[in-house]
Order: C-alpha cells, then structure tokens, then sequence
C-alpha cells in the first residue's frame, strides 16, 4: 500500500481530489465508487468548486441505509445529491436501492451493476472499528453486495446525521469487500486521532476479519491518504 501522510484533512481532500480527476480525465468511459459519511466532503467540495468534466463518468456508491426513502434527507441519495450530483453532469449515478421490500433482490441487481460496470476508482473512508463500507468486524473478505446489521459504534458515530439518536436505522445494504476488492484502484482516506488506531491495524495488523480495512493488504493498487494524527501510532 502507498502511504501518503499530510498535515490535515484540507490536504487530504486536495490529494485525493487531484488523484481521481487525474484518473478519469480523457477516458472514454470510467467507473468512479464513491463513499459517504464525512470523510470525503472536502473532496466533493473541491469537485463543485472547479467543476471538471464528468459527463465520461459513471459514479457506483458503496452504501445505503435500510427504510430510508431516497428523498429522505438523512438517506445517501440525499447526501450524494445534495453533495455533488446536483452540481456536476455525470453520466449515470447508482446508489444500493435500501427501500424495498426485497433486500435480498436489491443485493443482487446491485452485485450485477457492478460486474457490468467494473469499478476503475473506489473512495473509502474508514470506521473507528476498522470497518470499510459497512462492512462490519467479522465480515468475510469475500463477502458481496449484502444487508448487514450495523454496530453500537458505527450507529453512535453516525447519529450526528439524525435529529434524534433512535432515528439511526439498524441496517444497511453495502457493497461487500469482495466487491470493493475488485476495483482496479482504491483511494481511502482518513483523518483525526480517532481513526488512528483503524489506521495502524489496517497497515500494520495481521490480515483480521475482525478489522475489515486488512483485506486492502491482497489489494495491488491502494494508496492511504491520511493526517498526522491519523498517522500517529503508526511510528509506534
């Protein structure tokens, strides 16, 4: 893995944001997965701030929330729409279809996308426990689209989102690690003293179901981007 350490998350948005233009530009067709939570904000800032040509790119986004409608304002659609679909002409956008009735069938046609629409650059962040999408401790590697039951930690990091703190679903459907690992390049990004721990095990620890991000170690084409405090027990 290429480790690139800055000095606070403006920089690592500016990297990362440069590292995926640069990818995509003059290409005929590219398959961009993109991620939520705050991590890559300032990214998607920087994308409506200089507007680059997108109309080449199709976007596959890792995750969505069980029984939020897509107008719901704390569900992903809103989030990404409100991000950055709505300011930049992409050529299709895909979000996991969370509001159905049958999950099991979301899972698939969304496994089925991404086989015909391999993905060129995947985005990731990474949860305090490790956790990648929502790809939660215990995860197998090879593991495809599927519904997953969130974590206490991973509810309780992501209640900031929600007016009150039982209005956090329990479920998920995401892309599984199997799915993320077929990606030609993966970006993943992190920021602050409470990703350092997450930081360290996934480039230091032993490859761990029990800390998801690991499986990025089989990976041949991953680059980190991350901050000094992210960074910080890593020398340790």
């Amino acid at each position: 893995m290429n480790v690139i350490v800055v000095k606070n998350a403006e920089e690592i948005s500016k990297v990362a944001y440069e590292k995926m233009v640069k990818a995509f530009e003059g290409k005929a067709e590219f398959t961009l997965g993109l991620a939520t939570g705050g991590s890559p904000l300032g990214i998607y800032e920087l994308f409506r701030i200089h507007k680059p040509e997108v109309s080449n790119v199709i976007t596959v986004n890792l995750d969505e929330y069980v029984g939020l409608a897509e107008d719901d304002q704390t569900s992903y659609h809103t989030y990404m729409a409100e991000q950055l679909f709505n300011h930049l002409n992409f050529k299709e956008n895909h979000l996991p279809n969370g509001n159905t009735k049958n999950l099991e069938e979301a899972c698939k046609n969304y496994e089925e996308l991404l086989q015909k629409h391999p993905v060129d650059l995947q985005l990731l962040g990474i949860g305090e426990n490790g956790h990648i999408a929502f790809n939660e401790p215990g995860t197998p590697f090879d593991t495809p689209t599927h519904i997953v039951e969130l974590t206490e930690s991973t509810r309780n990091a992501n209640k900031i989102y929600f007016e009150n703190e039982e209005d956090v679903p329990t479920h998920a459907v995401t892309m599984g690690i199997g799915s993320i690992m077929r990606a030609k390049e993966i970006i993943l990004v992190a920021s602050g003293i409470k990703k350092a721990e997450a930081v360290k095990e996934m480039l230091n620890g032993k490859l761990d179901i029990n800390c998801p991000a690991t499986a990025l170690q089989n990976h041949n084409n991953v680059t980190i981007v991350v901050d000094e405090e992210a960074y910080s027990l890593c020398n340790k």
